[in-house]
């Protein structure tokens, strides 16, 4: 049912945008080299180009790469920094994105929700009891046979709805916003062939977080490890003296990790070690891991750790069994948006004239700002309205969708208001 006036206009916008986005496969993948890893994401790029385009953004563009630029030009004589938003195309690879369809729920009323009656999935205030918060809310969730793909393309769909809006109402006065949607993100990429000179901000925003207030300038530092061992497999008869078996190595080393150490076990600034995947027989193991702290120096020690076992093990098991790959991913944003604070305090501020209440805190995880920080772009992050992320039981708020774009417009508004 369509609704009515201003307030239901934006409503109704997005929430085509975002059913629309989300029906596009675009989760990204980490095996494939090329970029954008995935032909989904190029099809919505693509699409988004058509998009920005008709709503009336200027200068916008497609690179090879499948990275999304536009400009919304100022509409003030002040000296107003250029500023942007940013949000990326792509899902994550932890649960399917195939299919996704997108169930509209009005006025929840706080009680389980039946994602699929067949399979018997509900979302149910029982497991997830921030449920709690939106009730008379409209929900967007999933079917229960997907993830959503709120993250991020919520965040698309509130910057595409804010530059619609800003191009609706000149009275808003604003400097020049550049707008980019990036390839990749889930895979730790999003910012590696972005280009930061063609974008030509000063500052900008991710539109990547979770639930209403979230403002996030500290992200973890970030490595992986990818550790390939090698066995002799011999007939268990025959065996003695002569099998080597690499699952067993592969344990050995994982068991030498601080069990609570892990993301199961840590919240706040706590780190941790996280066994992604796990793969292997007697011949051949292969583990994946993601290293993960917010102070540098225990992050170094961390990937210290991880090589002097690696180490011990060579020494043990023989120096060509046992292989490590260690890659640093994105560091802590901090470091770089604290000289700038003022872009968070700007973003704080617009919250708070929509009555929102600013929720500061660590991202326990990386955006693309995590990167482009340190590529001399200062970007820290603001809320969507999203939950439970990454699974079948991601749903988002519209209510809260309308107010991350009021966010941006407000942000845009204020960076315009204390220019000179």
């Amino acid at each position: 049912m369509r609704e009515k006036g201003v307030e239901g206009k934006v409503k109704n916008e997005i929430i085509e945008r975002f059913t629309s986005y989300v029906k596009v496969d675009t989760q990204s993948n980490e095996e494939n080299p090329s970029c954008p890893s995935t032909p989904g994401q190029l099809t919505l790029a693509n699409a988004l180009v058509k998009e920005l385009q008709s709503i009336g953004m200027k200068e916008v563009t497609i690179d090879q790469n499948g990275y999304v630029m536009a400009t919304l030009p100022a509409n003030s004589n002040k000296d107003v920094p250029t500023i942007g938003f940013l949000a990326h195309v792509d899902t994550a690879t932890d649960f399917t994105g195939k299919d996704v369809k997108p169930q509209v729920i009005d006025n929840y009323d706080g009680k389980d929700l039946t994602l699929h009656e067949k399979l018997d999935v509900i979302l149910s205030p029982d497991d997830f009891p921030s449920l709690k918060n939106y009730i008379g809310h409209t929900l967007i969730t999933t079917d229960g046979t997907t993830l959503l793909g709120a993250d991020n393309k919520a965040g698309i769909a509130e910057i595409m709805t804010a530059m619609d809006y800003l191009i609706q109402h000149p009275e808003i006065k604003h400097g020049k916003i550049r707008v980019a949607f990036t390839p990749d993100e889930e895979i730790g990429r999003g910012p590696h062939k972005f280009d930061v000179d063609a974008f030509d901000a000063q500052f900008a925003y991710t539109v990547d977080g979770g639930p209403l207030g979230e403002l996030e300038y500290e992200s973890f530092n970030a490595a992986s490890a990818k550790i390939l061992i090698k066995g002799t497999n011999i007939h268990p008869g025959t065996a003695k003296g002569k099998m080597v078996n690499s699952a067993k190595i592969a344990m050995e080393f994982h068991n030498k990790l601080p069990v609570a150490e892990a993301p199961e076990y840590t919240v706040d600034y706590e780190g941790f070690y996280h066994l992604i995947s796990f793969h292997g027989d007697v011949e051949e193991t292969k583990l994946s891991y993601i290293i993960r702290d917010f102070d540098r120096q225990k992050f170094n020690e961390r990937k210290e750790y991880i090589t002097k076992v690696i180490e011990d093990l060579k020494e043990k098991y023989g120096q060509n069994r046992i292989q490590l790959e260690l890659h640093d991913q994105y560091f802590n944003m901090k470091e770089k948006i604290e000289p700038v604070k003022e872009i968070v305090d700007i973003a704080h501020e617009a919250m708070e004239k929509l009555d929102i209440k600013p929720k500061i805190s660590p991202i326990r995880g990386g955006t693309d700002g995590s990167q482009l920080s340190y590529m001399g772009l200062p970007t820290p992050n603001i809320f969507t309205g999203g939950e439970n992320f990454h699974g079948k039981y991601e749903f988002i708020s519209v209510d809260n969708m309308i107010l991350a774009t009021k966010v941006i417009v407000g942000i845009a508004s204020l960076f315009e208001e204390k220019a000179k």
